[in-house]
């Protein structure tokens, strides 16, 4: 189903051309535009359509329609936790053992599929479009847009709080600030260098709770790298609990203990504050319970 939504010109506008006010005041991208513009209805001044070079007045209603463009991906049920949803956006708390996008190693049991899925059965036929990403094996909030004008005005846009379980016992805080590199281009593993790094990547922790041998922390990033937590945390001697890609601490979680716990953003559309917070999955709920009664 096509999303139509209106603006009201404001005095700021008046006399301005069409194209000031989509770009300047609703946030359109030029590509968005360009689409809007050869479409049928795309674009409508007060009901009439209009051209990008004609002028607008203070208090008249200019109409977007933003139509619905499936990009493909195979539709397949699956359980989705769904912490928010509207016409513009959808929050969900993600499984740590669902991945994102479909690949060769995952075809059909991804969070895409799902997402599709679930969109399909509400009449809609969106492009999956996630802004940010969740390793496989890692839990929490991924925000998805739901139409082009959305993904435009979230990209880079969408600040995270992550939390973890890491080895040993470690600090009140700190930062790590040290690039990143890939050693071997045909596998994933990323690693710590000041002299190999090409890839500048900063992040900040806090410790929330420190048990016997483990700390749960709380962590920021100015930067986000592939595997950034993971690589940083074990380059400082702190892997997260789980991770046998960088570590060896409590292998026998089978994931990391890694969890996007809160995310903040502007609303695309409303230009409200958006603040949600995800609970955790039920193994890292059920090894913190342990901790704390031994605590």
């Amino acid at each position: 189903m096509p999303r139509k939504i209106d603006y009201t010109v404001p005095e700021q506008y008046d006399g301005k051309k069409a194209i000031s006010f989509l770009r300047g005041f609703c946030g359109l991208s030029t590509r968005l535009v360009r689409s809007l513009k050869f479409s049928e209805g795309g674009m409508k001044l007060n009901g009439i359509h209009v051209r990008t070079i004609d002028r607008v007045k203070c208090g008249d209603v200019i109409s977007i329609c933003i139509p619905d463009d499936g990009n493909g991906i195979e539709p397949l049920r699956a359980e989705l936790d769904i912490v928010y949803e509207d016409d513009d956006i959808i929050v969900i708390n993600k499984s740590p053992f669902m991945a994102m996008h479909p690949t060769h190693n995952h075809q059909g049991d991804t969070l895409a599929n799902a997402l599709c899925a679930y969109m399909n059965d509400k009449g809609k036929n969106p492009t999956f479009r996630a802004v940010g990403r969740l390793d496989k094996g890692t839990s929490g909030l991924v925000v998805c847009a739901l139409n082009q004008l959305s993904a435009c005005r979230l990209s880079g846009k969408v600040k995270k709080e992550y939390a973890a379980l890491v080895e040993g016992r470690i600090g009140k805080s700190g930062t790590v600030d040290v690039p990143i590199f890939r050693p071997d281009p045909m596998k994933t593993l990323r690693a710590c260098s000041y002299e190999l790094g090409n890839e500048p990547a900063v992040t900040h922790w806090k410790t929330e709770k420190q048990f016997e041998n483990a700390a749960l922390i709380r962590l920021n990033l100015e930067t986000g790298r592939t595997h950034q937590i993971r690589v940083h945390m074990a380059y400082i001697g702190h892997p997260l609990a789980g991770d046998n890609m960088y570590g060896s601490f409590m292998p026998e979680i089978g994931h990391q203990l890694l969890h996007c716990a809160k995310c903040t953003f502007i609303h695309p559309v409303t230009n409200k504050e958006m603040v949600f917070e995800g609970d955790f999955c039920s193994d890292f709920k059920e090894i913190l319970y342990k901790m704390n009664n031994k605590a």
